[in-house]
């Protein structure tokens, strides 16, 4: 974890840190989870449309590729965007 995301909390004692740090982990485990989720969920029902075989035919292949690629690519442009926005805010006090 970057040590830059616990901010002022380096007046605090370390194991309380060590908590913190541990915690920030665990909630971006989570939200990376969920985006995970959210993708398979939402390329699946979009993209398959029939249980005719075990596998994707190529239609489907290409589609859930597509779905895929098209939201981590949105995703990310979120997150820069984010952190563009982050940047240009000022710090507290």
């Amino acid at each position: 974890m970057d040590k830059s995301m616990l901010g002022d909390l380096a007046n605090m004692p370390e194991e309380d840190q060590q908590r913190m740090s541990n915690m920030i982990d665990q909630l971006q485990i989570r939200d990376s989870l969920r985006m995970y989720n959210s993708l398979v969920e939402r390329c699946f029902n979009n993209c398959v449309d029939s249980f005719r075989r075990k596998t994707l035919d190529k239609q489907e292949e290409t589609c859930v590729q597509r779905c895929a690629e098209k939201y981590l690519k949105h995703s990310m442009r979120v997150s820069l965007r984010f952190a563009e926005l982050n940047q240009g805010s000022p710090t507290p006090d």
